[in-house]
This record gives structure tokens, sequence and C-alpha cells, in this order.
């Protein structure tokens, strides 16, 4: 909205931010949670498939994907995780900034969720980049020395599929973040109106709880 508009719809007592199809902003932010918690509903059944996938698979062929499972690294699975919960405490952070109009702050927890994310997607670069090189990855390279070569291909499809999956959604999340960062600079975001970073925090937290499920079912569970 432009700033001439933007002030006479202060002067009306609406806030710039308060979209024609909505009476108050509480109205718009409940509109905007109600719509993010669907979208992570959408989102919790399709990482659900894949999560039902591997738990049936594995079930069927312990001792295969135990083995195969025992060929990640455990300790970057570890700090990785750790990244993680500490992205989700910046994020929580940047919300709170948010909410309570601090404009430094809140970009600064902004960027420190970015980096914190680059920092996993980098530790994950660095894992998928150890299973090209030991021919781990799932197709006509694949080599396995163990016992269950088929089942180890099967379970490096799913590793690739599920971390793959989880790794995208970081990335789009990052994007959503430093696209925030800019109002964020501006002062757009005070205790008045801040959803947009809320609804991401809680994008951004369900993407670490996906991690948190994944870790153990990926890396720990069975591998001794």
């Amino acid at each position: 909205m432009p700033d001439g508009h933007a002030h006479a719809a202060e002067a009306h007592g609406h806030h710039p931010k308060l979209q024609h199809h909505f009476h108050t902003l509480e109205q718009q932010k409940e509109a905007s949670n109600f719509g993010m918690w669907l979208f992570l509903v959408t989102e919790i059944m399709f990482f659900g498939g894949l999560f039902c996938a591997y738990l049936i698979y594995r079930g069927a062929q312990y001792q295969g994907f135990a083995e195969a499972s025992h060929e990640l690294d455990v300790v970057l699975g570890t700090v990785n995780t750790a990244v993680l919960i500490g992205s989700s405490l910046t994020m929580a952070m940047g919300v709170w900034a948010a909410q309570t109009g601090r404009r430094k702050a809140c970009v600064g927890f902004l960027g420190g969720t970015i980096v914190l994310g680059l920092v996993f997607l980098g530790i994950k670069v660095v894992e998928y980049a150890e299973k090209f090189h030991h021919h781990h990855v799932p197709g006509r390279t694949f080599h396995w020395a163990g016992s269950f070569p088929e089942v180890a291909e099967q379970f490096y499809s799913l590793y690739f599929a599920m971390t793959g999956l989880h790794a995208v959604h970081m990335i789009a999340g990052i994007g959503v973040i430093a696209a925030l960062m800019v109002p964020a600079w501006k002062g757009r975001y005070d205790a008045a109106y801040h959803n947009p970073v809320e609804v991401t925090g809680l994008y951004w937290h369900f993407v670490d709880i996906v991690w948190i499920f994944l870790f153990p079912l990926l890396y720990l569970i069975g591998r001794h």
C-alpha cells in the first residue's frame, strides 16, 4: 500500500496492513494461523506416508536396514540435530522480537536462523558427498559390500527421499525468512502486526520436528 494510502488508513483507525476482506487485524491473524495449520496438516500426511513406508520396509527387512543404518555418520547427524534445535530457538526469539517491535533484534535472530539452516544444509552436503564417494547412492553405480545389498539399496532410497525432501523444505524456509528480513529491517512488524514472522516460525518449527523424528529413525534405532 502506498504511503499516502497507509496514512489515510491510519487516520481512519485501520492498520495499513489490514487487508480489505478482514474487519480487524485479530481476525486476519486468526485466518493466517488457521491457514498455516491446515498446510502443516497436509505436510504431516505427506511425511507420514514416507515414515509408514520406511517402517513397513524396515519391519520386513530389519537386519538389512540395521546394517545399512550403521554406515550413517551419527556424529554429523547429532551435530545437525543440535544445529536445528538452536535454529528453533533463534526463530522463536525472532518472533518475540517482531511482537515487541525490536527491529534490529528481529533481523539479527532471523539472520541467525538462516545461518544455522545453512550450516545444517552444508553438513548434509558433506554426508551426501560421502555417500556418492562410497557408491551408496541407489542406481546403476550402487555398491554394497555387506550381506544385504538389495535391502541396503532400499534403505538408501528411503534415506535420500526423506532427508532430501526435508532439505527442500529447509531451503524454502530459508528463502521465506530471508524475504521477511527486509520488512523487519524497515520496522514493519510490531505488537499489532507480526503475523508473517509468526506463521513462518510455525513452519520452521515443523521442519525441525520432522528432523527430530528422522534422526533416531534413520541413524539410531536398530543400529546395534
